[in-house]
């Protein structure tokens, strides 16, 4: 057995998806238009946000704070996967390793203190209109920002400090990228404060961040229960179902995920990489479509510009000189 002393000098190698290797190829397809979608919903979303004053209040710099950190999440993930996809590159430097792990569990952690943020926003826009403004001023926006970067920082930043203290005698990760867990178990040495602080951060993450969602939206359940108006209910209900969808293909996959890694110890490996890829991949991809089709004021600024688009295609450029 060959016993590697410094994580630093280690290479590891990226599997893919166990069992499905002579697939890789085929399932390439999916993961690239993917890609594609979620650069392409993304980046309208982010370039609307920046370029439309009507959209530059509170909620959609929110939204659009979100956006990035879905962006940072797929970059890190699928540029190597679709190499090791097409080119069979599958030889990754342990640094380069622990610095895709940072990226990938980072903006994750960033994303679900956005999403309590966005859950506080809606809270505020229901049982304080009238303040809205004052109590959600666009400064606080920028400070819930830092501070769901800081958050992400300090929480994902002790993985791979505490992963280069390890002694490696496995390089081969059955995975399609260097997630926490799949880089401890190839390790030789005692991995308990791994294990131990891994499990700390998806409890904080996503049992304390589904708290805090969860006691906005009983105020908010609260508040439109009290509404003597039923055209005031569903307003006041539909404000908020686009950040429920998010929640939801935010955190059911994760959950899920989670879950059948620890005790789904029947079910294939190939079955728990694709759910890892999925939970990742998976809000990034819908978040901008739900997005797109539940806020009319995105929808009518998408179709303004596809019809000034087709107007400015259809439009002739040189008009024939009449005799």
């Amino acid at each position: 057995m060959l016993i590697l002393n410094h994580s630093r000098f280690v290479t590891f190698t990226l599997m893919g998806i166990p069992g499905l290797e002579s697939q890789h190829l085929w399932l390439s397809v999916p993961f690239f238009s993917m890609f594609l979608t979620i650069l392409t919903g993304n980046g309208s979303i982010l370039f609307l946000v920046a370029t439309e004053p009507t959209l530059h209040s509170q909620m959609y710099l929110l939204l659009a704070l979100l956006t990035v950190a879905d962006l940072i999440s797929t970059l890190a993930v699928v540029p190597k996967l679709l190499c090791l996809f097409w080119f069979n590159d599958r030889d990754i430097a342990a640094n380069a390793c622990f610095t895709q792990m940072f990226f990938i569990h980072g903006s994750s952690v960033v994303r679900s203190a956005l999403l309590v943020s966005m859950a506080f926003d809606r809270f505020v826009a229901i049982c304080e209109p009238l303040r809205y403004n004052i109590i959600l001023s666009h400064s606080l926006v920028g400070r819930l920002g830092l501070l769901a970067l800081a958050k992400g920082v300090i929480l994902t930043l002790p993985m791979p400090l505490l992963l280069q203290r390890l002694t490696f005698c496995h390089t081969a990760i059955p995975h399609t990228y260097c997630d926490h867990m799949a880089v401890v178990k190839m390790a030789c040495n005692h991995t308990g404060p791994n294990y131990v602080y891994g499990l700390f951060v998806i409890l904080l993450m996503v049992g304390l961040d589904l708290l805090f969602i969860g006691f906005s939206y009983a105020l908010i359940l609260q508040a439109v229960a009290c509404l003597s108006s039923r055209d005031a209910t569903c307003k006041a209900l539909n404000t908020c179902s686009a950040h429920l969808f998010v929640i939801l293909v935010t955190y059911v996959p994760a959950l899920f995920s989670s879950i059948t890694h620890r005790i789904g110890h029947n079910i294939p490996p190939h079955t728990h990489i694709l759910l890892a890829n999925l939970y990742l991949l998976l809000p990034s991809m819908l978040n901008p479509i739900i997005y797109g089709i539940k806020m009319k004021e995105i929808r009518g600024k998408v179709t303004k510009c596809l019809y000034r688009g087709i107007a400015q295609n259809m439009s002739p450029r040189n008009k024939p000189v009449s005799k």
